[in-house]
């Protein structure tokens, strides 16, 4: 069944408007966009992210969240990211994180141009956000992009045996971790 049309909406009501509903939305420019579904390498990603974030930060002021968690952005834009990091208390009926600190989005093809720009550009303006991690589930690559006051930096890692470091938030995330169980081309595993 198609989804009714709705009218431009701000983050709020979207929240509202979103919870319970199926799928995984976002709100762009005011409209409520419905989230692809992933492949398996995308998906398994994810789950090594959140269980290397999970076990790293446990007992400390820092948690990883999911999808399922929205992080609001300055500009209007409600996005859910494939696996973030807030610190700070949580306020457990939210719908949003309230202090994000990273988010992690793995790059998937319907959606590359516009995580690679427009999404970086958001994350990159939102006050707070000091670090946003892409990852190729098709390849091994990874750009961490960083903010330490008014200094901003990329890395780009290729190599199984790279490890992005964060040590503001105490993270280590070997390569090998994020990528492991995850089917890739025969050309990249040697």
């Amino acid at each position: 069944m198609a989804e009714p049309a709705v009218g431009r909406m701000g983050a709020d009501a979207f929240l509202a408007w979103a919870e319970g509903r199926e799928g995984r939305w976002e709100l762009i420019d005011g409209v409520p966009v419905m989230m692809a579904g992933a492949q398996r390498r995308h998906d398994q990603i994810v789950v090594n992210a959140i269980v290397s974030l999970g076990v790293q930060l446990r007992g400390g002021p820092c948690r990883p969240f999911t999808g399922d968690t929205a992080v609001k952005m300055t500009a209007g834009n409600v996005r859910r990211p494939d696996v973030g990091v807030e610190c700070g208390p949580v306020d457990p009926p939210a719908l949003h994180a309230a202090v994000t600190k990273l988010v992690v989005e793995v790059m998937s093809p319907s959606n590359r141009p516009i995580d690679v720009v427009r999404k970086l550009d958001e994350y990159r303006a939102q006050p707070g956000l000091d670090h946003v991690l892409l990852i190729e589930p098709g390849t091994v690559q990874a750009l961490l992009w960083s903010r330490a006051g008014r200094e901003c930096s990329s890395t780009v890692f290729e190599a199984l045996e790279d490890v992005i470091e964060i040590p503001t938030l105490g993270i280590r995330l070997p390569l090998v971790v994020l990528y492991e169980d995850v089917a890739l081309p025969p050309r990249l595993v040697q």
